[in-house]
């Protein structure tokens, strides 16, 4: 189930890099002495927003990890199907 989460919260991030308009050999940054970006170019918010999702996707993760742990020490078993009968 951790294994899961983490790819799917990969898989969205790669999804949303490839949306803000990637494309090979442009940067997102002004180049010093230039005025602007020459288009095209890709926008940078999505790699901001990327950035800020990998770190939230981390946290997320190591609740889950925490989380799954002391089910175990309070449960003995990772097994969500055991997990269902039990009322502790």
């Amino acid at each position: 189930m951790l294994l899961g989460i983490m790819l799917l919260g990969q898989a969205t991030n790669l999804l949303i890099f490839t949306a803000g308009g990637l494309s090979a050999g442009r940067s997102a940054l002004i180049r010093p002495g230039e005025q602007s970006l020459a288009a095209p170019y890709p926008d940078p918010l999505p790699q901001a927003l990327i950035l800020t999702a990998i770190v939230i996707g981390f946290g997320v993760l190591a609740f889950a990890i925490v989380l799954v742990q002391q089910a175990y020490r309070a449960i003995g078993t990772e097994n969500v199907d055991d997990m269902r009968s039990t009322d502790a």
